[in-house]
């Protein structure tokens, strides 16, 4: 019974818990359209490397967050547009 009682002790001294990180940003608040883009670009760095390695679900969501970059990028160009208007 004694080396069942450290056997537990053991157990809960050497247990972790993984460790994950939550975004800053509230949710309430809408992020700016390049806020979002840099985001993309962030994760897209992420996935780079596995799929290089043959991961396809890396490469799958590479070709995604590829698709997702590009029509931020667009929706920045047309807020910069919109926004030079303005100003003149």
């Amino acid at each position: 019974m004694a080396s069942n009682q450290h056997q537990n002790q053991t157990i809960k001294e050497t247990a972790s818990v993984p460790q994950y990180t939550v975004p800053n940003q509230q949710q309430n608040q809408p992020q700016s359209k390049y806020s979002q883009l840099l985001a993309v670009i962030e994760e897209l760095g992420k996935d780079i490397r596995p799929s290089y390695t043959g991961n396809k679900m890396s490469a799958e969501r590479l070709k995604r967050s590829i698709i997702h970059a590009r029509i931020l990028v667009r929706e920045c160009l047309m807020e910069t547009e919109k926004s030079g208007t303005r100003s003149n």
